[in-house]
């Protein structure tokens, strides 16, 4: 059986180093959108909807139809763009089952009271290891690889895999697991569930960050790739070794700059927290609490 191949377009977001992808259906105009960007001026405090418009630019030019809109993760260093593109393009929206717990630890965090439900119910599908879905003919499965969050998933579709922030490039490495709910172990375990799938599987980063000694930003490697040279766990890395590795190397990391606002927001699947009452939206910034 020949394997399908989506055809995969890319948007980068520089001041998130966040890549977003269209994963278009090459039989049909179906298509989904994964891990958007909806901009955000922190010191300003002010949204803006420029890098969702070039997407939404690109499927009305191409006359596309958009299935789904997923999302890797709940991110921390960027705002998604998920409702604006809903409300512009149709399509469901999707991310992992375990959002629940997510949930569960943001909420808390943020005070985020009765009104937050913590049961995923802000988007209209919630995936599962296993589980498949279609874009036009094309056929994705879920795969759920925690350890950086622990609702990470990757998609599957066709001879790509859309890992979000679990792998970088070879040169670079792994996904942090220091934040709430992370796990060094776990996110071994996870990898080498990616690392199982063919070894000519494309695989499609959220972020690259450029590692010292090269001059360009790169969304795409294979599995073969990364099992070959990545810094961190490649072949013959044991499980113990990495879990050291990484737990010394986020020892020394900061928080991400965008961190309080995207959790903030993202657990809602992209909604700002209500207006109080004088009509005004308000993201928290709690102190001395991470």
């Amino acid at each position: 059986m020949t394997t399908q191949k989506p055809q995969v377009q890319m948007f980068f977001d520089e001041p998130t180093n966040t890549f977003s992808y269209v994963v278009r259906d090459p039989d049909s105009r179906a298509c989904a959108i994964v891990d958007s960007v909806l901009d955000f001026d922190y010191a300003a405090g002010r949204t803006d909807v420029q890098s969702a418009d070039a997407i939404i630019d690109y499927i009305r030019t191409n006359d596309l139809s958009v299935e789904w809109i997923l999302e890797t993760h709940v991110h921390a260093d960027h705002l998604s763009a998920s409702p604006y593109l809903h409300e512009k393009l149709g399509g469901q929206t999707g991310i992992g089952a375990h959002i629940i717990e997510v949930q569960d630890i943001f909420g808390k965090a943020f005070n985020a009271g009765t009104e937050f439900a913590r049961d995923g119910s802000q988007f209209d599908h919630l995936f599962r290891e296993g589980d498949t879905f279609r874009i036009g003919g094309l056929e994705g499965r879920v795969l759920h690889t925690p350890g950086h969050t622990p609702a990470c998933l990757t998609y599957v579709i066709g001879d790509a895999a859309f890992v979000g922030d679990t792998l970088f490039m070879p040169d670079y490495g792994t996904a942090r697991c220091d934040f709430p709910g992370g796990d060094a172990r776990t996110l071994y375990h996870s990898i080498q569930k990616v690392l199982s799938l063919p070894p000519e599987t494309r695989l499609f980063l959220c972020h690259d960050y450029k590692a010292p000694g090269r001059e360009e930003y790169v969304c795409e490697t294979t599995v073969a790739e990364q099992k070959a040279s990545n810094v961190h766990v490649h072949d013959g890395i044991s499980e113990d070794d990495f879990v050291s590795m990484r737990r010394e190397r986020d020892a020394t990391l900061g928080m991400p700059r965008l961190i309080l606002p995207s959790v903030q927001v993202n657990m809602r699947a992209g909604h700002m927290p209500p207006a109080e009452d004088n009509g005004q939206v308000y993201l928290k910034v709690p102190l001395n609490l991470f």
